[in-house]
């Protein structure tokens, strides 16, 4: 039994988003343009954690779960048009946020949780590489404690305050959807 491709989340979807963003004006200083760049990124976290949940559950193997993970991963990483410079930046840092949600999910479906270490261990040792400039072993880092989040463990979001602001930050933000996500995986409404 093989389910329909575009189940989980559709390029189309995404474009709903995107048009929305782009025919408002976005200030990331307003509350509700703020909140509709999370729902953005919640929305694509939910569909993420539905798919490791089917997973779970026996619904997908894990060739099919790793296949809808990356179709996601191809619609909500493409290049994004909008005109206006300052939303494409702040809609690439939603993307850049996910980045960690897709290996995440990924490393999970494809391995497990990782065994040692917790969260927040995991996401120093990604802050660790990241000031050392190594950003495939800081990516590798905080995937695994996506692996953990994913598993149940809880993620301390103000662990972000105590880093200095870079890709790590910016992946503990996708982290903290994905784990929203699992715990309440409810599809936000496009018509907030």
């Amino acid at each position: 039994m093989s389910n329909p491709p575009t189940e989980y989340y559709s390029a189309e979807r995404w474009q709903n988003w995107i048009d929305r963003i782009n025919d408002e004006e976005i200030d990331p200083e307003d509350e509700s343009s703020a909140r509709l760049l999370l729902n953005l990124q919640d929305d694509t976290a939910i569909a993420v954690a539905k798919i490791v949940s089917a997973y779970d559950e026996g619904e997908l193997e894990q060739e099919q779960a790793l296949s809808e993970i990356a179709d996601v991963r191809e619609i909500v990483l493409a290049d994004v048009d909008i005109d206006d410079e300052e939303t494409r930046m702040l809609v690439d840092g939603v993307q850049t946020s996910l980045v960690c949600v897709f290996f995440a999910a990924e490393e999970y479906v494809a391995g497990g949780p990782a065994e040692e270490g917790s969260v927040d261990d995991y996401l120093g040792a990604a802050a660790n590489a990241e000031a050392e400039e190594d950003l495939d072993a800081a990516l590798g880092y905080a995937a695994q404690a996506g692996t953990r989040i994913i598993d149940g463990e809880e993620l301390d979001v103000s662990i972000a305050e105590e880093l200095e602001y870079g890709l790590v930050t910016e992946w503990i933000n996708g982290l903290d959807s994905l784990q929203s996500a699992m715990s309440d995986p409810e599809v936000v409404e496009e018509d907030e």
